[in-house]
């Protein structure tokens, strides 16, 4: 496999700078950078909780960037809702505003404006949708996602092993064969090498799609 070029951190810290200020939904203005060994680490402050996930994803789309390490606080204006009030408001979303999330599984806490998810679903699309629904409420300042998967009866791990790697080569063949799946009682292991974050998020994502997959521990490496 052909070898990442590393790029200086002084370059990489330019160049996040640079794709947070290029980035619509955010406000670069109030955010800081530093990268040390690969590692982007951005602090200060946003108005949003939706935003400060829009500056992560930022920073983990320049290429030399292996994480984004995360000291962002969010900053509300005025007329932040009380926590009481925006329980509520989030299992209306889930009662009302939403056919992503089966309706009954998901139970909501909030305290100092953290928003906890509690329950269980069949599929890791639902759990994600279940966490984007409540971080777009006004005055959420973070989201502890604790739902959990329900195995699928009838599943074998040879099966949903056989099934992954049948995805990982329909969609990424030119790094599926640097990816090994590994499976024990619903938890997928993935080891190997690939040359970028946006790979190794890739495999990542769609381990997920397996049938019975309760986990995914994402060790894959970037080559280098």
């Amino acid at each position: 496999m052909t070898q990442i070029q590393h790029r200086p951190d002084h370059h990489l810290k330019n160049a996040v700078t640079d794709e947070l200020a290029w980035t619509p939904s955010v406000n670069a203005e109030g955010i800081g950078v530093t990268v040390s060994g690969g590692v982007a680490t951005l602090s200060g402050h946003v108005g949003t909780y939706p935003e400060k996930e829009e500056a992560l994803r930022a920073a983990t789309r320049v290429h030399g960037v292996t994480t984004a390490a995360d000291k962002i606080l969010v900053r509300h204006g005025p007329g932040v809702p009380a926590d009481v009030d925006l329980a509520r408001e989030a299992m209306i979303v889930f009662d009302r505003r939403t056919v992503l999330v089966p309706k009954d599984s998901v139970q909501v806490d909030v305290r100092d404006q953290m928003v906890t998810l509690r329950g269980s679903v069949d599929w890791h699309h639902q759990r994600e949708a279940a966490r984007r629904a409540v971080a777009a409420l006004p005055g959420v300042s973070g989201v502890r996602n604790l739902i959990t998967l329900r195995p699928s009866p009838g599943v074998t791990a040879a099966e949903t092993k056989a099934q992954i790697t049948a995805a990982l080569a329909r969609h990424a063949p030119g790094f599926a064969q640097h990816v090994e799946v590994g499976i024990d009682d619903g938890q997928v292991t993935l080891t190997g090498q690939v040359l970028t974050p946006a790979e190794r998020q890739s495999a990542e994502q769609t381990a997920w799609f397996g049938p019975g997959v309760t986990a995914v521990d994402n060790q894959v490496k970037l080559s280098g």
